[in-house]
């Protein structure tokens, strides 16, 4: 069974994302806080970390680089992040941190399934929405 922990100070995106990744061979644990998290990953460590950029004390991007700062001190295995982010400009801070994916809000069920099943398969996810069109492409539109 795989194992996702969604971290969000907000109920409701904990709430959109457990209902869209829940399955019957998934198993969907919730924290409000990166604190939290971190405790819930010593714990038991997760197949996949789902995270919100914006956290009251420690957002998703402190998240992150702490869990690959306990990753290369080598007393945590790596764990794949994928990273809520609120505005395009945070794609920026979620590669600075090392993040595996990210979703740029606001969610729907769609881009939710397609990331997590990739970070969960191995891969990688970057989301393309609201992606600014290059030089190259707004000449040829």
């Amino acid at each position: 069974m795989t194992s996702v922990l969604v971290a969000s100070d907000t109920a409701s995106v904990r709430a959109e994302i457990a209902a869209v990744v829940q399955r019957p061979d998934r198993e969907v644990r919730d924290v409000h806080s990166g604190p939290a998290l971190l405790a819930a990953v010593a714990e038991d460590l997760p197949d996949l970390v789902v995270v919100d950029m914006q956290m009251g004390n420690m957002g998703g991007m402190a998240v992150c680089l702490e869990l690959r700062l306990e990753e290369s001190y080598g007393s945590l295995a790596h764990v794949p992040v994928l990273m809520l982010l609120d505005r395009r400009p945070d794609v920026f801070l979620a590669r600075r941190s090392g993040a595996e994916g990210w979703l740029v809000k606001p969610l729907d069920p769609i881009r939710i399934r397609r990331a997590v099943d990739a970070l969960l398969a191995g891969g990688t996810f970057e989301d393309p929405s609201y992606q600014p069109l290059t030089s190259a492409s707004a000449l040829a539109g």
